[in-house]
């Protein structure tokens, strides 16, 4: 998940959710599209993916959803690599 071609992107998402600028607002699927270049519906699986592993929580409703880290969700990953944890490839 976070280990495909594509975690670039995605850890990119996570470090400019960070950002004191970003991290109160949050960001929407055309803010990553606009900034990451890349098209709406890509941003889209991005963004979902990340919320389906629990790192990131949607804020609003439909079109207007701004997400933010989820920073306990991030810590535990983060303990778990710490720990050594490393998926098998497949």
């Amino acid at each position: 998940m976070l280990t495909n071609p594509a975690d670039g992107t995605r850890l990119r998402i996570l470090a400019w959710l960070a950002e004191p600028d970003t991290a109160g607002r949050g960001l929407t699927a055309d803010d990553v599209a606009a900034r990451l270049g890349v098209p709406l519906p890509a941003a889209r699986t991005h963004l979902r993916l990340l919320t389906a592993l629990g790192l990131l929580r949607p804020t609003g409703q439909d079109d207007g959803l701004h997400y933010h880290r989820d920073e306990i969700r991030l810590a535990e990953v983060t303990q778990l690599f710490e720990k050594g944890w490393c998926p098998r490839p497949d």
